[in-house]
């Protein structure tokens, strides 16, 4: 049986000249697309719900026809034409949408906070293409040259569409990204992040860059950077597994060792670490990851965390968090609330 079969019992369903199994089966697949309407109805699941109501229909085509009584047509002539919409614009929707797959799978969320439509705009103009990513999306990009990059969530990164010149610059105006160069001796890989300029040859490395937070951070896992600043002091060299922390205000410097990959590019597998971090990082982590709004109203902002989230809810994050602090919260739709406990 065909759609257009279907349609046609459906036809004689609105007008109460089913037979009671026919109303059974109809009303029963009515209840089962209502149940899952809110989720993407998927290819597999619609053959075989048709395929379902074919056989169970076609058992039933050669039973005489039942006309239902006056009294259940009166009481049920809404249901029967609110289901026969129901259900052939369920069909209809589900032959024709065809879901386009997640660009980015992984992140975990938290059931009480909606899901968002993520995006990542992408603009051309005067020769250079501007990536921004929004909270909870990432993205990578491949440049002209072989490079690639993939960009953290609420993330601003500017481009040449082709390297002309004699440097390969990119402008991270915004956010966190990590860089994998392609090597070419010729033509140093500059990246610009406010006064701070990283120049890599072949290698690859991690700039953290928020423009909420007061430092910008420069990690180095493989190869070799150099990082120069407005101030025009002496250039720093940073070697593999050391990190440069800079003081937006007073831009002064610090260099550190990490011992692991994670604790500087786990962001990309999905994972949430923090190392000495204070309330702005911390606070900025959770929101890009959730597409959440953290507000801190506890009056407890000087504070450093250490941890490592990997497959924890937003929810355990934040209990977490808070025990570790002392302070509670409390979640309203897609903002957390930090107070302080009574």
């Amino acid at each position: 049986m065909e759609i257009e079969q279907i349609r046609k019992v459906l036809e004689r369903y609105t007008q109460g000249k089913c037979t009671q199994e026919e109303i059974r089966i109809i009303e029963q697949w009515f209840a089962s697309i209502n149940q899952h309407r809110s989720a993407m109805i998927e290819d597999d699941f619609l053959k075989e719900q048709l395929e379902e109501v074919r056989m169970r229909i076609q058992e039933q085509i050669s039973t005489p026809v039942v006309e239902a009584p006056a009294r259940r047509r009166r009481l049920r002539a809404w249901i029967y034409t609110g289901a026969a919409a129901m259900i052939t614009g369920a069909i209809a929707f589900t032959l024709l949408y065809k879901p386009m797959p997640a660009t980015h799978p992984g992140n975990p969320t938290h059931p009480a906070v909606q899901s968002v439509v993520v995006k990542t705009n992408k603009v051309i103009r005067n020769g250079y293409v501007e990536i921004s990513t929004t909270r909870g999306s990432t993205e990578k990009v491949v440049l002209a040259d072989g490079s690639t990059i993939m960009v953290n969530a609420s993330s601003k990164l500017r481009y040449p569409e082709n390297f002309d010149g004699d440097t390969r610059s990119i402008f991270l105006e915004e956010g966190e990204a990590f860089f994998k160069v392609a090597s070419d001796p010729k033509r140093p890989f500059i990246v610009h992040s406010g006064n701070i300029a990283t120049t890599a040859l072949g290698t690859s490395f991690n700039i953290r860059a928020y423009s909420r937070e007061h430092r910008i951070t420069v990690a180095l896992l493989t190869g070799k950077v150099k990082v120069d600043h407005g101030e025009k002091r002496q250039p720093v060299i940073l070697l593999p597994s050391e990190q440069l922390s800079i003081d937006k205000t007073s831009m002064a410097m610090a260099k550190s060792v990490f011992n692991k990959e994670d604790d500087i590019i786990g962001w990309k597998n999905g994972y949430i670490v923090f190392r000495d971090a204070n309330y702005d990082e911390v606070a900025t982590e959770i929101e890009n990851r959730y597409n959440v709004t953290v507000i801190n109203d506890s009056g407890i902002t000087e504070w450093t965390y250490t941890g490592f989230f990997k497959d924890e809810s937003l929810q355990e994050i934040i209990e977490t968090i808070c025990l570790t602090k002392n302070i509670s919260y409390t979640l309203k739709n897609d903002t957390i609330f930090l107070t302080r406990k009574n």
